[in-house]
């Protein structure tokens, strides 16, 4: 397998002087195509911000981060945003649905986004929700949904740009235990079936331990520093 995302010496810090914090101090890690790794760690540990910095959602201090092969240090905000929109779908603890809109229309918003026609993102829409049994759903409000509902719909809203990579930030964090059973098979179903690589921040040891790798960040730090490029 090649690596997908390859990080060196990330460090992350926040202030400036007597009061700066350093979230990340030095993290290295590499993680292949069609890998499943959770990062996890306590509260503050530096995991979601190590998440954020390999989704591109976040810059590091200092440090180098390549996507597939390309050092994105000196990239413009645009660059990222075309690599971001291109290789990754992301899904979150809280959703982050729009209430108002209709299921198809939360799940097209990252083809719209990237300028596609408006009837191929009713195409790909539809078709992602189908994959994941909701397609009944197309015309309801994201309001009127369960919660384990919403977050198919989250999960369809990464797919729809048939992604290399999704993150997932404590995905099932706000579901009940047989809900986030059937999301998180859902998650490994996608990895297995498709080829999709996992990244997941998750405090569940038991979820975790279903992962190829467990990266554990603690202080800012990998502690099992042996498995920063293990293959399973």
């Amino acid at each position: 397998m090649k690596s997908i995302i390859q990080a060196r010496e990330l460090v992350r810090s926040y202030g400036t002087g007597p009061n700066q914090f350093s979230a990340l101090k030095g993290v290295s890690i590499d993680i292949q195509d069609g890998d499943s790794v959770a990062i996890t760690g306590k509260s503050g540990s530096g995991k979601s911000t190590l998440m954020h910095i390999l989704a591109l959602l976040d810059k590091p201090s200092s440090g180098e981060l390549h996507i597939g092969g390309v050092e994105t240090g000196m990239l413009s905000s645009r660059e990222l945003s075309t690599i971001r929109n291109e290789n990754f779908g992301f899904v979150f603890q809280q959703f982050f649905l729009n209430g108002k809109q209709t299921v198809l229309e939360n799940v097209m918003l990252p083809l719209e986004i990237a300028g596609v026609p408006k009837r191929q993102r009713i195409e790909a829409g539809m078709e992602t929700l189908s994959l994941l049994g909701i397609e009944a759903k197309a015309e309801n409000r994201a309001m009127d949904l369960s919660g384990g509902q919403k977050q198919r719909v989250a999960i369809a809203r990464a797919l729809v740009n048939n992604p290399k990579v999704i993150f997932a930030d404590e995905p099932t964090g706000n579901l009940d235990t047989n809900t986030g059973e059937r999301v998180e098979e859902l998650l490994f179903s996608l990895n297995r079936e498709q080829g999709i690589t996992l990244v997941v921040v998750t405090h569940d040891n038991d979820f975790a331990s279903k992962f190829d790798r467990q990266i554990e960040v603690r202080d800012g730090l990998i502690s099992n520093p042996e498995l920063i490029g293990a293959q399973a």
